[in-house]
């Protein structure tokens, strides 16, 4: 008698999706992100009194303190606000202005 074909088949070859979806899935979605937070993290740690960055909330400031977990923003003229660290998202020195 003969073995049935199902019985034969390597056990990894099917693991073999599973294991390239995963595969695809590391490279097209957690390795960009990792890559991301790393450098949002150094952009905040490497921020300088007079920056100019945007809040998450969309507040456009310019850095006119830096606390251990707080900065503070000057939005207008005499206006200071307090912001939570995390909530800076990006410099605006190399956004080109709107005409």
């Amino acid at each position: 008698m003969q073995p049935q074909d199902g019985a034969d088949a390597n056990p990894l070859m099917s693991f073999l999706p599973l294991l390239l979806i995963i595969v695809v899935f590391y490279f097209f979605m957690i390795r960009p992100q990792v890559k991301r937070q790393k450098e949002t993290r150094k952009f905040r740690e490497s921020l300088q009194k007079g920056d100019k960055v945007v809040t998450t909330g969309g507040i456009y400031g310019k850095v006119v303190k830096i606390e251990e977990t707080a900065i503070q923003l000057e939005i207008a003229k005499d206006v200071v606000i307090k912001v939570d660290k995390n909530g800076i998202v990006k410099d605006l020195s190399d956004v080109q202005p709107q005409k």
